[in-house]
């Protein structure tokens, strides 16, 4: 940035809203959900197939299963996701000979990561009662390590990976661009690299995200179109003088939509890990009537914090007040059809060597 040049208005800590409020994330976070259940008939095969409970790693004698949710936010998404894990693991028990002993015993110590600024307190507030689960918060950014080395047998994170660590300095005020490529690929391989110290030989790392159909470009998906809509409403409330003009053509959230193929290539280039599954699946949304009230709404649980932070609280209900009205001219069917929002469930297994 050249010298007079407006500090760029970014974060690089970007937790979701928090509360229980009309707009916390933990009230409009319905597509996420819908995706998370979209994919759980294919982790829970996973799972069932890869999950070997005679690995020496895993600890028969004490019966206790160690489950870290990477970026869990707020709830409730993150109980569902852990629940799904709990009830396969004990599934897999079953499966097993010597399962009834196995299972009276059968403890789970499940930990819940996010950043530090994280509504933690809303999270424990709502969490559900499980007497053969003991809960822990763990903060932290999953770009590093949070945990011990081979402490956890199983990993989750879902539609976490598109948030970047860090814009690109050189990027402020623009999205997708080849400079948030390379800063995803570094994200990435940190990640990786961070779970593969913190699983046991032969843990499972499960993950599902948000990406793009391969030759499609972002701004041509329904995610850069409602993306566009937004940051217009966002210059035209600074036009009209209710915020900075320099602070709104700065602003940048720290996100990039990969194609299937940039996820494909960024798994595997990872030695650590063995790909057990990867397969790119249909958006949640296909299947549902999504409204513009609701496109809304999820926008305000993403991001109503960190405007709020930037831009103050009666600017923000401003720019959700145009938005609401700019999106109703833009046809969310017509979006639809494109078919280009996909979503990835990937589960990887460390190598035991």
């Amino acid at each position: 940035m050249e010298k007079g040049d407006p500090k760029p208005t970014v974060t690089e800590s970007f937790p979701m809203s928090g509360g229980d409020g009309a707009h916390s994330y933990a009230r409009n976070s319905s597509l996420q959900r819908g995706g998370l259940f979209n994919a759980l008939n294919k982790s829970r095969e996973a799972i069932l197939a890869n999950l070997d409970l005679r690995n020496p790693n895993f600890d028969r004698n004490n019966n206790i299963v160690r489950i870290a949710d990477f970026g869990c936010s707020v709830g409730p998404n993150t109980f569902d996701a852990v629940k799904h894990i709990i009830d396969t693991v004990k599934l897999r028990f079953r499966q097993e000979d010597d399962v009834d002993d196995d299972l009276q015993d059968l403890e789970f110590h499940v930990f819940f990561n996010d950043q530090s600024n994280n509504d933690f307190n809303t999270l424990f507030k709502t969490l559900p009662k499980n007497e053969n689960c003991f809960a822990a918060g763990v903060p932290g950014s999953f770009y590093g390590r949070v945990f011990p080395r081979n402490s956890l047998h199983i990993g989750h994170t879902s539609y976490t990976l598109h948030w970047l660590s860090r814009v690109p300095g050189e990027n402020i005020g623009k999205q997708n661009s080849p400079a948030h490529k390379e800063q995803f690929e570094k994200d990435i391989e940190n990640f990786l690299e961070a779970r593969s110290e913190e699983l046991v030989p032969g843990g499972l790392m499960i993950v599902l995200g948000l990406c793009i159909s391969d030759g499609v470009p972002f701004a041509q998906t329904g995610k850069g179109i409602v993306m566009e809509i937004f940051l217009g409403c966002l210059i035209d409330i600074a036009k009209a003088g209710i915020i900075s003009e320099e602070k709104a053509k700065t602003f940048s959230f720290p996100k990039y939509f990969p194609h299937f193929s940039e996820v494909k290539e960024a798994m595997e280039r990872n030695r650590r890990f063995s790909v057990e599954m990867m397969e790119e699946i249909k958006h949640a949304y296909e299947d549902v009537d999504v409204g513009h009230e609701l496109v809304v709404s999820v926008y305000r649980g993403l991001y109503h914090g960190v405007l709020v932070e930037h831009f103050g609280e009666s600017s923000v209900d401003v720019l959700f007040d145009r938005f609401a009205e700019e999106l109703t001219k833009c046809p969310l069917d017509d979006i639809k059809k494109t078919a280009s929002d996909r979503e990835y469930v990937i589960v990887l297994r460390r190598n035991l060597v």
